[in-house]
């Protein structure tokens, strides 16, 4: 197999999306596809760096299937962090917690049209306690309840990212937050 088509299987083995290889490289998404495609190569510098985020040999990468040993998926994620894209697609987290925070309390009640809890990635602390990064909004405990049970999965299973995939797109207001529909 060629460079292209290593590629091409270790990024698919792992869960990711040549979006999501792009933003982890600081590239283009264009750039993993012709990559992917045989059209051309990256730089020494991406190319160790695809190494080190696939989990793969530079020789897998870079060497006939015939002279190269396959890839191994993580037995375990032995950061005990995870990437994770923000809702909006502008922030790319490396978590090793989330945290769920209910956006009601006793006093006032989530109306039928706006999100009923908030994920927040926590990526390190400060003096001021948990460095929190918005991940996403959901419009019930049922989604909630999916996303962080999607994200212990990919976690057991030694993924170094994770897509959201429960959230819910919102319209941001000056005094309200809405469920886009």
């Amino acid at each position: 197999m060629s460079f292209a088509e290593n590629l091409r299987i270790a990024r698919k083995e792992r869960g990711i999306s040549q979006e999501g290889l792009a933003e982890l490289l600081d590239v283009s998404r264009q750039a993993v596809s012709k990559w992917e495609q045989g059209i051309g190569y990256p730089e020494a510098e991406k190319m160790i760096k695809l190494s080190k985020i696939l989990n793969i040999s530079l020789d897998y990468l870079m060497c006939d299937e015939s002279e190269s040993v396959p890839p191994q998926k993580q037995e375990s994620n032995k950061t005990g962090r995870i990437m994770i894209k923000s809702e909006d697609g502008k922030t790319m987290l490396s978590c090793y917690k989330v945290r769920v925070l209910p956006l009601f309390n006793r006093v006032f009640k989530c109306k039928i049209d706006e999100p009923q809890y908030v994920l927040y990635g926590i990526d390190g602390t400060s003096f001021w306690g948990e460095n929190l990064t918005l991940l996403g909004w959901y419009a019930n405990k049922e989604s909630i309840t999916k996303e962080q049970d999607g994200i212990l999965v990919a976690l057991r299973n030694g993924d170094i990212y994770y897509e959201l995939k429960h959230n819910v797109k919102v319209k941001k207001r000056l005094l309200s937050i809405k469920l886009d529909e």
